[in-house]
């Protein structure tokens, strides 16, 4: 992937807060440039291996209930870009209208078959397209709705210098992030108070600290995650984060 120059970026991104991990990844411009090719080859790979599953998954999602295939819901991605995410269905249809943007433990919105997928991860498999054409990667900040970027305190801005993400340490960390939100009374502001800034830290630690090879294993992590094997938060480091957030915002 391009960098773009400093004067090219959305003006609420020229801030200093962004401006460290803009120059940390200004000098390490090959290994996004690996980065993107290793996107392209092995999604395009992964997608013809992985035909027959989408099949699979398609036809069950239709015979289990009304509704789309695809769940095309606009995210956001680099540099503030606006897209429609591909995920297999696992909600009924208009869920975003029937309840929160984010899902809580045991949504009553979620599918005989959602609940199937979900739990194997198999939603996530569709978002190999959005990673051929570019608008994410393998391993990235997962990309969140407009309404929550709009919440970003600036530093978190930051993570917009590169695509959103299938996968990423926060994302293993927090893969269980409904059971955080289970009785909340409004379930966006705890999202963004509670939640949010965690996750953000560890984001940003990523983007600090990127390499093509910390890639490969955060994605190695992923799928020891998904087969049960517990990681340890750093909770010192999250706590920090959050509350030098509250000393310089109001989130």
């Amino acid at each position: 992937m391009r960098i773009r120059e400093w004067d090219e970026l959305p003006s609420n991104m020229q801030t200093e807060e962004v401006r460290y991990y803009y120059d940390i990844l200004c000098k390490k411009r090959v290994g996004l440039i690996i980065k993107r090719l290793f996107d392209i080859s092995v999604s395009a790979i992964m997608l013809i291996l992985v035909s027959p599953l989408f099949l699979i998954l398609a036809v069950a999602i239709k015979l289990d209930s009304p509704g789309p295939v695809f769940y095309r819901q606009e995210r956001v991605t680099a540099y503030g870009k606006r897209f429609h995410i591909h995920k297999f269905r696992t909600m009924v249809s208009d869920a975003d209208k029937k309840g929160s943007l984010v899902t809580v433990e045991n949504d009553f919105r979620v599918t005989a078959v959602g609940r199937l997928i979900r739990k194997c991860r198999l939603d996530e498999v569709s978002q190999l397209i959005d990673i051929f054409l570019g608008d994410m990667t393998f391993v990235g900040t997962r990309p969140e709705v407009a309404k929550y970027v709009d919440r970003y305190a600036p530093v978190m801005a930051a993570t917009l210098l590169m695509p959103a993400g299938v996968t990423s340490e926060a994302s293993i960390l927090y893969k269980d992030e409904a059971k955080l939100l289970e009785g909340a009374e409004n379930i966006d502001d705890a999202y963004i108070e509670k939640v949010l800034p965690g996750k953000m830290y560890y984001n940003l630690k990523s983007i600090e600290h990127f390499s093509f090879w910390r890639d490969i294993a955060t994605m190695f992590k992923t799928v020891f995650a998904v087969l049960g094997k517990k990681y340890e938060a750093d909770t010192v480091g999250e706590e920090e984060f959050a509350r030098e957030l509250k000393m310089e915002t109001n989130i």
